[in-house]
């Protein structure tokens, strides 16, 4: 990483590191690389916290929430999409190709409506 730019570098002594949110935004990928480090960077707003951004390993920590495991989240997915390969949704999605954006414009507002019940 190269080193940290003046503002950050000012504090980068600490566990804690406070930004602004115009400098988190202009250096986003140090502050990123600051909370992989282990700091916990306390984004401001008007000399506010607004943010904290830390490591995953330091929010699994605090949350007690297991890692996430992606090999499973993948079969959970590809399971999803499996579910959802039926001949109706088929015919749904072919219906919808076929309609003219006046109908598609209609099926949208039911949809929104029944969504909204």
């Amino acid at each position: 990483m190269a080193a940290p730019a003046r503002g950050i570098a000012a504090s980068t002594g600490s566990q804690r590191i406070s930004v602004s949110s115009t400098e988190a935004k202009n250096r986003f990928r140090e502050v990123l690389d600051l909370a992989a480090q282990g700091k916990t960077v306390v984004v401001t707003t008007y000399n506010k916290p607004a943010a904290v951004v830390i490591s995953p390993e330091r929010y699994r920590e605090l949350t007690g929430e297991p890692d996430v495991d992606l090999a499973e989240l993948t079969r959970e997915f590809d399971a999803m999409v499996e579910r959802m390969q039926t001949q109706e949704a088929a015919a749904g999605f072919d219906a919808l190709f076929e309609m003219d954006t006046a109908a598609l414009g209609d099926a949208a507002v039911r949809g929104a409506r029944r969504d909204g019940e």
